[in-house]
C-alpha cells in the first residue's frame, strides 16, 4: 500500500499512524485505571493536626483518659474520648468500627482533613485495626500508651488458668492470638498513618513491657526521657510527663525522638 507513494507522502501516513497508536494506547491505559479503580490514598499531610481521638484501654474506661483529653483541649487541640461498645471486653474489631464512627463525626464536626488518635493499653491495638483499614486514609498520627502490640503474658495466665474469666478481647490480648499474629505478621511497618509508642519499663500489666514496641514507629520509653520517673500502666494518660510527651509527638510535623536533653523542659 506504501510502496506506491511518493518519499513524502509515506512519511506523512507512517507518521499519522504512529499518533494513533499513542493515542489508543493512552486510551487503553486511562480505560484499565477506570477499571481498576482510584489509586492508593495521597498520605495524609503531617503539617495540619486536626482533632484527636482518645480510645480506651481493655474494660473501656472512659475517666482513665479523661485528664489527658483536659490537657489537650488547653493545649488547642478538639480531644474526644471514644466510647467503646458494651463494657470493652468484646471482640476489639467491633470496638475499632467505634473508633471509625468516631472519626467519621470527628471530621464531619470540624470539617478538619485529618484526625490523631491516642489509644491507651488495648486501645492502641483498636487504634492499629482501624489504621489497617478505613483509618489509613483520614488518620495522620497515632500513638500509642503501654499497648500489647505483640500481647501480655497476663492475658496468657488469665485464659490458661480462668478462661471463663478471659472474655474476647482477653483472648486477643494473649501473645500467641490469632488477631495479633495478624497485625504483626512479617513485622511489617504499620500502614497509613505516623506512629509513635510510648511505654514504661515499669509496665506490671503490659508484660513483659517491650510487647509495647512497635516495628515502624517512633518507640519510646518514658524512662529514657526521665530516667527517675516511676509510671505503672495505670499511670501513663494520666501522669503529667508523658501527657507532655503526647504532645509533643501530636504536634505538627514528623514525630519528634526525645531523650534525657529533654526531661526538664517536659517537667519530668
Amino acid at each position: 500500500m506504501l510502496a506506491g507513494l511518493s518519499p513524502a507522502r509515506r512519511r506523512l501516513v507512517l507518521a499519522v499512524l504512529a499518533l494513533l497508536l499513542v493515542a489508543a494506547v493512552a486510551a487503553t491505559v486511562l480505560l484499565l485505571t477506570r477499571a481498576d479503580g482510584p489509586g492508593p490514598a495521597a498520605p495524609v499531610s503531617q503539617e495540619e493536626p486536626g482533632p484527636v481521638l482518645l480510645v480506651p484501654g481493655y474494660g473501656g474506661a472512659t475517666g482513665s483518659l479523661t485528664s489527658l483529653a483536659d490537657r489537650l483541649t488547653a493545649a488547642g487541640r478538639d480531644a474526644t474520648v471514644v466510647a467503646l461498645p458494651g463494657n470493652g471486653t468484646g471482640d476489639l474489631t467491633a470496638a475499632a468500627g467505634a473508633l471509625d464512627d468516631a472519626a467519621d463525626a470527628a471530621l464531619e464536626r470540624t470539617d478538619a482533613g485529618s484526625v490523631d488518635v491516642v489509644g491507651y493499653s488495648a486501645g492502641g491495638v483498636v487504634a492499629r485495626l482501624w489504621a489497617a483499614g478505613d483509618g489509613a486514609e483520614v488518620a495522620r498520627r497515632v500513638v500509642t500508651l503501654g499497648s500489647p502490640h505483640h500481647g501480655t503474658t497476663l492475658a496468657d495466665l488469665a485464659a490458661g488458668v480462668a478462661p471463663g474469666q478471659c472474655p474476647e478481647a482477653c483472648q486477643q490480648l494473649a501473645t500467641d492470638s490469632e488477631l495479633l499474629a495478624g497485625l504483626n505478621a512479617d513485622d511489617e511497618t504499620p500502614t497509613g498513618p505516623t506512629w509513635v509508642s510510648v511505654w514504661t519499663t515499669q509496665d506490671a500489666t503490659v508484660t513483659p513491657p517491650d510487647s509495647a514496641h512497635l516495628d515502624g514507629a517512633l518507640n519510646l520509653t518514658v524512662q529514657s526521657v526521665c530516667a527517675q520517673a516511676e509510671v505503672g500502666h495505670g499511670d501513663l494518660p494520666r501522669d503529667p510527663l508523658v501527657q507532655a510527651i503526647v504532645l509533643a509527638e501530636l504536634a505538627p510535623g514528623d514525630p519528634v525522638p526525645l531523650g534525657p536533653a529533654d526531661c526538664a523542659r517536659l517537667g519530668g
